[in-house]
């Protein structure tokens, strides 16, 4: 047990790549230690991918990908510009409702922070807003992407915790608009303490100007959200569906994408899924051996032994993933411990659905930590600002999104009402 564990920090913290740290450290175990035989690898990491849920992975990225490119997000954006623009510190308003609303369309908070960032930063920074007001409200809006229904992260737990990926992305609806709400709080202190005013006045002409082009657009999540919940699609066809209507709005609508551009897309999809799916492979052998080794039961044994109450283990738990996340992408992270606390949650009665929205949202904090914060990279490229800006900029972000992430920790009813209201 402790010559795996010390072989993959050790990779790991070398800068080895993530899906290599874990597959090596596995077949380290496997060859030298158990003396199994070596397909046995190859057969663990298969039967990770082998699961029918998992085809919505690269159909979420492709409509990220297609949405991104289809101009889409420009319709969002002058959507939430006319409808909130005219409030104290606008734009900073206009970045988070731009962000809900997209969030209802791609799944991840990279395409979130790679779409609509470039738009939001550029005009915030127009308008005269500084760049670290800009790209922190840009970086903590992004997460809101994968907690709002549909959501590539809540698949990948859905998938690893055997719990229902619907259930999930409906449980995700109320913290979502929570962060969103926070937010937006925030940004209303920010915006009086120092004196912004509103960025256009309001007028009804514009907002219907405004919505009727962004119709289409707005109506992606609708249909998703409003097919799953009806039993019209499963959340895997659901993944189709939104890569079809992105195409009709792309192709024919706004007549916006060609054919060279697809091709561009469609690379993009493949790269990005074949990095995810091999991770969650290697991560799903690295989570067999843990729990032949008996590893996972005595992680389960350490934690009961701190606490048997319910919401003391999810603060710790919280405590860990924060910290995890700093260090850890986000696909790898779910797939590796959600083995390891799930006997945990299972044995102190937690409901699995809360378990993963709160862990989601651990998760898309650490995209906005160092040294490992995806985001982070993103915007301070976009932004043209030094790494060390973009993290001072994000830090006082983090106030309300820990603080949403406690309220869904201590009231279980944030996230399972809605799941309990549609399934029951």
């Amino acid at each position: 047990m402790i010559p795996l564990l010390i072989f993959f920090f050790v990779t790991l913290l070398i800068g080895v790549p993530i899906f290599v740290a874990l597959g090596g450290a596995s077949l380290f175990y496997t060859h030298f230690m158990s003396m199994m035989p070596d397909f046995v690898v190859l057969h663990r990491m298969a039967g990770g991918v082998d699961s029918f849920p998992l085809i919505a992975v690269p159909f979420f990225i492709l409509a990220g990908n297609l949405m991104n490119t289809a101009g889409i997000t420009n319709r969002i954006y002058d959507f939430a510009v006319a409808a909130v623009g005219w409030l104290r510190g606008g734009l900073g308003h206009v970045n988070v409702v731009g962000s809900v609303i997209f969030a209802g369309m791609s799944g991840t908070a990279v395409a979130d922070a790679g779409g609509l960032g470039t738009i939001e930063i550029k005009a915030m920074r127009d308008h005269g807003y500084n760049a670290e007001f800009a790209v922190g409200i840009t970086a903590a809006s992004s997460t809101v992407g994968p907690i709002i229904p549909p959501s590539l992260p809540m698949v990948i737990f859905g998938v690893m915790a055997n719990v229902s990926i619907g259930q999930l992305f409906v449980a995700g609806i109320v913290p979502g608009l929570l962060m969103a709400g926070a937010m937006m709080v925030y940004v209303t202190w920010y915006a009086h303490r120092h004196g912004i005013g509103r960025d256009q006045a309001f007028r009804w002409s514009i907002l219907g100007r405004s919505f009727l082009r962004a119709i289409p657009a707005l109506l992606t999540p609708v249909i998703l959200i409003g097919g799953m919940s009806t039993g019209a699609f499963t959340p895997t066809e659901a993944a189709i569906a939104a890569c079809i209507w992105a195409l009709i709005l792309g192709v024919f609508l706004y007549r916006s994408l060609n054919l060279r551009q697809f091709y561009r897309i469609s690379m993009e999809t493949i790269e990005t899924t074949a990095s995810v799916l091999i991770i969650v492979g290697a991560a799903s052998l690295f989570g067999w051996v843990l729990t032949t080794t008996r590893i996972t039961e005595q992680l389960t044994g350490g934690l009961l032994a701190i606490t048997t109450d319910p919401l003391m283990l999810l603060l710790i738990i919280n405590i860990i993933l924060l910290i995890i996340g700093c260090f850890m992408e986000t696909i790898a992270a779910i797939s590796i411990l959600v083995p390891v606390f799930m006997p945990a949650i299972e044995k102190l009665g937690i409901d699995p659905v809360q378990f993963g929205v709160v862990m989601v949202l651990n998760l898309m904090i650490g995209l906005l930590t160092p040294p490992v914060g995806m985001v982070l990279f993103i915007l301070s490229r976009i932004a043209k600002i030094s790494f060390e800006r973009t993290v001072m900029a994000v830090l006082p972000f983090l106030i309300p999104l820990v603080t949403v992430l406690l309220l869904i920790t201590a009231f279980p009813v944030l996230t399972l009402y809605l799941p309990t209201l549609w399934y029951r």
